[in-house]
């Protein structure tokens, strides 16, 4: 108890170096918890199922520029074509694709009429093969038969009569009871009608950063459009092997248009999120050099005290104190230090972190975070005065009777 009133009082008399380290702890803290806490729901996001098979999958894009083409036959080739293909599974026409950052949405809502709640939802146009190429796993209901599916024009505002939604669709819909969907009626425009035939579990929205990225329909319709997408299941590992050959076999058998953008699944996921990836390294970045900076402070101050107190340490060797001690001493400062600012900077993050829930509609921060930070600091704070507590303590204790 002695010897911490000793440190204290010699804090004390260089209070603003060790205050300042303090608040340089303190601000590493707050800004560290809450860059790890931003860098763990990215990665969250990140790591969300799609509910594609996206290691087999990959789409073209078909752009009409013939003016005698007819769109209904040409398609009907196309996903013959596709469908027959050595080692492809299934092929179907899409107007979006998941997690691309464009795409179609509505709302549904469980009661006809302008004014009522709707819920806003992605839309994807497909026919009764859709299930089987996105590998969507089917958890209730059943999949559009070849009769539901029509045809849509370009100028059309009317919809089918039946439509599959995602589970946190129906979950959105029907919070009491979502399996209760099944077989009920949803408004989609206010006031037509779509019986819920099938829920399937996943199947993101195009948009990564919607709150409602996991509501989504499926819609019967092949469309007659001048630019579509094909998406593409291949048979496990063939994937890249057939990419050119279905390319190549798409470009010979209609020259009334073009097939560009040969894109796999991995690809779009890694450019939907090629932004929460740079936001990371620059947090992570970030939380680097904040605890280097923290580490030299720490030095600093301590080959400062050690500088103005040589005389005094070589003193306190000469009376018998081991170098151990010496040692002890500078390390328990530094805890003392840490503390302060620890305690700071506790406060520090979770007034941060509340300010970023009300701000940016963020979760509360984790405790575990907060306590790893603290656990960190100390660990750089002991490790930082390591070296020049060593250096005090082989300070012979002839220094003593040295004059200044």
């Amino acid at each position: 108890m002695l010897e911490l009133g000793l440190i204290f009082r010699a804090l004390l008399r260089n209070k603003v170096g060790a205050l300042l380290i303090g608040l340089q702890i303190a601000l590493t803290l707050t800004i560290m918890t809450n860059a790890i806490f931003m860098m763990q729901e990215r990665n969250a996001q990140m790591d969300r199922p799609s509910g594609l098979d996206e290691a087999n999958l990959f789409f073209v894009n078909n752009t009409i520029f013939a003016t005698d083409y007819n769109q209904q036959v040409a398609l009907e080739e196309d996903l013959t074509l596709l469908r027959n293909t050595e080692g492809v599974v299934d092929a179907i026409q899409i107007n979006a694709i998941p997690m691309s950052g464009g795409g179609w949405s509505m709302g549904l809502q469980t009661e006809s009429g302008v004014g009522k709640d709707s819920v806003g939802v992605a839309v994807y146009m497909v026919d009764d093969h859709a299930i089987n190429t996105l590998g969507l796993e089917l958890i209730a209901g059943e999949n559009f038969s070849i009769n539901d599916i029509q045809w849509r024009e370009s100028s059309q505002t009317t919809w089918p009569a039946k439509t599959i939604i995602t589970q946190a669709m129906a979950e959105s819909l029907f919070a009491d009871d979502w399996h209760s969907a099944v077989g009920k009626t949803a408004y989609i425009s206010q006031e037509q009608p779509m019986q819920i035939i099938g829920i399937v579990k996943t199947l993101q929205a195009p948009w990564n950063g919607w709150d409602g990225v996991e509501r989504s329909m499926l819609v019967p319709f092949k469309m007659e459009t001048m630019g579509s997408r094909y998406m593409i299941k291949t048979e496990p590992g063939r994937r890249d092997e057939l990419m050119p050959i279905i390319e190549k076999a798409l470009a010979d058998s209609n020259k009334g248009r073009i097939i560009r953008r040969v894109t796999t699944m991995d690809d779009i996921r890694e450019r939907s999120y090629r932004g929460h990836n740079a936001v990371n390294k620059i947090l992570s970045t970030v939380i680097v050099v904040l605890t280097l900076i923290t580490g030299f402070g720490i030095v600093g101050l301590a080959m400062f005290s050690i500088n103005r107190r040589t005389k005094q340490i070589g003193t306190r060797r000469a009376l018998g104190a081991s170098k151990g001690q010496i040692m002890s001493y500078f390390m328990i400062e530094n805890i003392m230090i840490s503390s302060f600012g620890i305690v700071l900077g506790i406060a520090g993050a979770i007034g941060l972190n509340i300010w970023l829930v009300n701000t940016l509609s963020m979760s509360p921060i984790n405790i575990e975070i907060i306590v790893f930070g603290v656990i960190v600091l100390y660990f750089v704070g002991q490790l930082a005065v390591l070296y020049p507590a060593r250096k005090a303590a082989n300070i012979p204790p002839a220094t003593a009777t040295r004059t200044a």
